[in-house]
């Protein structure tokens, strides 16, 4: 996508100004299909955080996404939101999520071919 859809810019200008952390959302970028849930970057760079900092190899990387520490905001952004910040998320792959217990992922709103709300999910049902 050349240029934002600004519905979708809309949505993660919400999601950040923490107005909900309810929004699920399903994007497709370059083929493959992201589906989970938004949370405004600071609090997706404190839990991608905590989770390195459970790393004995990663956990030095961890200062890299906590900044000062969870109540800390990261740098103020001129303009509207450039990512999406998804968490408990799975890249769709045939009839399965990956991860299975969900993910973190970021994904910059311009590649976005395609987005619906809502998460996917799969059943054997």
């Amino acid at each position: 996508m050349s240029k934002p859809d600004e519905l979708l810019v809309d949505i993660a200008a919400m999601v950040e100004s923490e107005q909900s952390n309810q929004m699920s959302l399903t994007v497709v970028v370059q083929g493959t299909v992201i589906t989970g849930r938004l949370a405004p970057e600071r609090v997706w760079r404190q839990r991608v955080a905590e989770v390195l900092e459970q790393s004995e190899r990663l956990g030095t990387f961890s200062a890299l996404f906590s900044a000062a520490g969870p109540d800390t905001r990261p740098p103020q952004r001129e303009g509207p939101p450039t990512h999406l910040y998804f968490h408990v998320a799975r890249i769709l792959q045939g009839s399965i999520g990956l991860p299975e217990t969900g993910g973190m992922y970021r994904v910059e709103i311009k590649d976005v071919g395609a987005w619906t709300v809502g998460d996917f999910s799969y059943s054997d049902h």
